[in-house]
């Protein structure tokens, strides 16, 4: 067993599990969506990136891209809770938190796309 592949995999599957956790909820009810979680899913997918940067595949590649992708969008989407929640008059309305969900629906896009080309690259490893 690859040591590396599991410390991979787990931070991998993590991230979208972290996103999927915040995501789930009506759209714009901040009840729902725990701002601790959104700020999990930021740590676990830059620390999923950062295992990315050392494979020189042309997948690795694709795996960089989806995390860089889910980085922008979660970090983005802490951009806009952290100005409702502390610079906006008028709080965290649905509008805000509605843009705030929508972000991390794009991020948990991009988790999706890097778990599946885990298993993609899992099922077509072979033994040597």
């Amino acid at each position: 067993m690859n040591l590396e592949k599991v410390i991979f995999g787990f931070f991998v599957l993590l991230a979208a599990t972290l996103n999927f956790g915040f995501f789930i909820g009506d759209i714009d009810d901040p009840s729902v969506h725990n701002r601790y979680e959104l700020f999990a899913a930021v740590i676990v997918n830059l620390i999923a990136t950062v295992l990315k940067f050392g494979d020189r595949t042309q997948i690795g590649a694709v795996h960089l891209a989806t995390s860089l992708v889910a980085d922008l969008q979660l970090i983005a989407a802490a951009v806009v809770l952290v100005y409702a929640n502390n610079v906006s008059p008028e709080g965290i309305t649905p509008e805000a938190m509605a843009s705030v969900v929508s972000l991390s629906a794009g991020a948990l896009l991009a988790n999706l796309v890097s778990v599946v080309l885990l298993v993609v690259e899992t099922v077509s490893y072979r033994r040597r």
